[in-house]
């Protein structure tokens, strides 16, 4: 089965409510009201002409997925590496058209080479009291990317979904705010990916069976 054919089945699988590879506290039932809707764009694709730094023999080999990193001078996540996306507007009338067009003016993708495989129920992130629904996505044609406002975004890049899954790449983020909390991470392209961003992608990872044994007990601290 190809990636896309396995991406195509757990997107499936999720919106029939077959599986539920979230943790269960991010789901609005346990939530307090007045979250606001947003959405982000995961976007798969075959690997770029870039290959992976990884060289271990990890599945899938030629696929990667887009990413940016955010601006260090933003008040909301600051600095943090993220997918494509954003709140919906008013004009947004659904949330793949909110992802879809945030994901065009944070990168310059064009939208029309983007196959959207579905749209994942939402996840609460109660840092920022939103409710967010990922788009899962496959980069049919894809197109160059970069920064569109140096005000939102520090870079723009596809990281190799190899390098994600190398356990040498992985870590516990740990942070505190308040009491101790602990996210998985991802050492890649000289950037940090934790919170919000890899616990997606750690979850899809996992039920996807792509994931492959790292050490969690080895801990990447940051200070917020």
């Amino acid at each position: 089965m190809s990636a896309r054919s396995e991406l195509e089945e757990l997107v499936r699988a999720i919106r029939a409510g077959e599986t539920d590879p979230f943790d269960r506290r991010w789901h609005p039932a346990v939530l307090p009201p007045g979250f606001r809707e947003a959405a982000v764009l995961v976007l798969f694709g075959k690997l770029d002409d870039i290959p992976a730094v990884s060289r271990r023999p990890l599945a899938p080999a030629e696929l990667d997925v887009l990413l940016l990193e955010r601006a260090a001078t933003l008040g909301s996540h600051p600095g943090q590496v993220a997918f494509p996306g954003g709140r919906k507007d008013p004009e947004d009338a659904t949330l793949v058209d909110c992802a879809l067009r945030e994901a065009q003016e944070e990168t310059g993708l064009d939208p029309s080479g983007v196959d959207v495989l579905g749209e994942l129920p939402p996840l609460g992130m109660a840092v920022s009291s939103f409710l967010v629904s990922p788009v899962i996505g496959w980069w049919a044609s894809p197109t160059p990317v970069d920064v569109v406002d140096y005000g939102e975004s520090a870079q723009v890049f596809r990281t190799p979904v190899r390098d994600l899954l190398d356990p040498d790449n992985r870590v516990t983020v740990v942070f505190h705010r308040g009491a101790r909390f602990a996210s998985p991470g991802f050492l890649v392209s000289d950037v940090l990916v934790w919170g919000f961003t890899a616990m997606v992608l750690d979850s899809l990872f996992n039920a996807l069976g792509w994931t492959v044994p790292w050490n969690r007990d080895r801990e990447y601290r940051i200070e917020l």
